[in-house]
């Protein structure tokens, strides 16, 4: 699983990282996760995205967010 899949951009969502070619940010992913949905509503409620980049934001947070914890998702 690789994290070639989330850009930081200082033009897109103000830098915040997210899913390449998308508005999709790793927070709102990890928001809806953590707030119960499913992978199956976030791929029906955002076309755009697919499992590998739902994969990719997780494993960005693990690398990059001290406080992220898988458990807690």
């Amino acid at each position: 699983m690789e994290t070639n899949l989330i850009e930081i951009n200082p033009a897109v969502m103000m830098g915040k990282p997210v899913v390449i070619g998308t508005r999709i940010t790793v927070e709102l992913i990890l928001e809806k996760l953590a707030a119960g949905e499913t992978i199956e509503q976030i791929l029906d409620a955002h076309p755009r995205l697919t499992r590998q980049a739902i994969s990719a934001a997780l494993l960005y947070a693990v690398q990059n967010l001290p406080t992220f914890s898988p458990e807690a998702v």
